[in-house]
């Protein structure tokens, strides 16, 4: 059985199943902007609009590979499902700012700090 099966299982209640599922969201939502950006790094692909042709929509692309401009310390938050409460992925992919001191106030506005 899988590990999101296995998790899934263990919840208790449905408060607790929406919170895993914004959580896997997030994860998933990483993962793949760190693997665009990867394959772009790797000259797989030569612009986000050749990359799109095949895989994705092109503005939803460059939003989601803004997630690659994080904070670490917001990453590791979001890996470890420790991301702000009402931080969640369409949160993430509005506009925030590039500098990680940026992002972090702007963290702490969308969480009421």
């Amino acid at each position: 059985m899988g590990a999101r099966k296995t998790l899934a299982m263990l919840l208790r209640n449905s408060t607790e199943t929406a919170l895993f599922s914004s959580v896997l969201a997030l994860v998933k939502a990483q993962a793949r902007a760190f693997r665009y950006q990867q394959l772009l790094d790797e000259g797989r692909y030569a612009s986000i609009s050749e990359m799109a042709a095949e895989r994705i929509e092109r503005g939803f692309l460059g939003t989601l590979l803004r997630l690659t401009l994080l904070a670490p310390d917001t990453v590791e938050a979001i890996l470890n499902g420790r991301q702000p409460a009402g931080v969640g992925l369409p949160w993430l992919l509005e506009p925030f700012p590039v500098g990680w001191g940026g992002q972090r106030n702007a963290l702490k506005q969308a969480c009421g700090a």
